[in-house]
């Protein structure tokens, strides 16, 4: 995988981007379009969009400390971002990301709760995984609603402009 000056410039935008919804929804518990940008990323930039979640993660890290949030995102974003790249590949409708948003939402828990099968066992990430149920519930409604009114007008708008600019014309 090769990276150009240009994919250097992209990948840093769009971490600071998703860094910046990130932050502007933080206080709404579950509320979050970090998902949904992940998703757009991976539709129009492709599996590049991965490098996009380490750099997020790292930055995540610096700010907020170390803890085994940080290996639950480790996998759990290029997950995502794998998954919603190859439904592309496949030419899903857009309804089918909306789908995996929800889907995403209502499993974050449980997709979440791996590392605590090698820190504590299955009790303890079952446990963990059921008490966050609740949440996860309302982060599948918001990733839902969220994906349903801006999966669509995202991807649009970004394929616009990662498009090549042909010979001049705008």
């Amino acid at each position: 995988m090769r990276f150009t000056v240009k994919d250097i410039a992209t990948i840093g935008v769009m971490t600071a981007l998703i860094e910046a919804v990130k932050w502007a929804l933080q206080a709404v518990p579950n509320v979050e379009l970090v998902t949904l940008m992940f998703m757009v990323f991976a539709v129009t930039y492709g599996p590049k969009t991965c490098i996009v979640s380490f750099i997020f993660t790292a930055v995540e890290t610096v700010i907020w400390g170390p803890h085994i949030w940080v290996i639950m995102y480790l996998y759990i974003w290029p997950l995502l971002i794998l998954t919603a790249y190859f439904m592309s590949r496949k030419n899903f409708p857009d309804w089918g990301f909306v789908f995996l948003g929800g889907f995403f939402g209502l499993f974050f828990g449980m997709i979440c709760a791996v590392p605590y099968l090698f820190f504590g066992g299955l009790k303890v990430a079952v446990g963990w995984w059921i008490a966050g149920i609740p949440f996860d519930i309302l982060h599948c409604i918001s990733n839902t609603i969220i994906c349903l009114v801006l999966f669509k007008p995202l991807r649009r708008a970004l394929e616009r402009i990662l498009k090549p600019v042909v010979s001049g014309r705008q």
